[in-house]
């Protein structure tokens, strides 16, 4: 009989996608929580950095983070395009599961689509308002 340590240890071997989505999830909330609270120190956006443009994943963890203290509100003003990509990604792995190939594949052209279309148009005067809020 194995006791709950060895089957702590064995966890990688036999769920290995749950062991690591577990630890994917832990790491990103010790750095949302803690290493960013205390050091101040986030990892800027590249794209941000050189262009001066906002890409369309600009505003993404100050989303998640708004998320993580139930302020849907500020979390749709930081990124609102995660609010459309989260149920599109569910749907595509509920028809990708389902071997829908065809439907599958439009549900990808759709979501990189959009996702062009917005990091586009938060850089454009008319539809500014999708570009991240200031911290301030």
């Amino acid at each position: 009989m194995s006791t709950k340590w060895q089957d702590l240890k064995e966890l990688p071997k036999r769920h290995p996608r749950l062991f690591w989505g577990t630890m994917l999830g832990a790491g990103g909330l010790l750095y949302a929580k803690v290493w960013l609270p205390v050091t101040g120190l986030a990892v800027p956006c590249p794209f941000h950095a050189v262009t001066g443009l906002y890409c369309p994943g600009c505003g993404v963890t100050r989303a998640a983070l708004s998320l993580l203290d139930m302020d849907v509100y500020q979390a749709f003003r930081f990124n609102s395009l995660i609010f459309i990509l989260a149920p599109m990604l569910a749907l595509y792995a509920w028809a990708n599961a389902k071997k829908k190939r065809r439907i599958s594949g439009f549900i990808v052209v759709f979501m990189i689509s959009l996702t062009l279309i917005y990091g586009l148009a938060r850089n454009l005067p008319p539809w500014s308002y999708l570009a991240p809020t200031d911290l301030s």
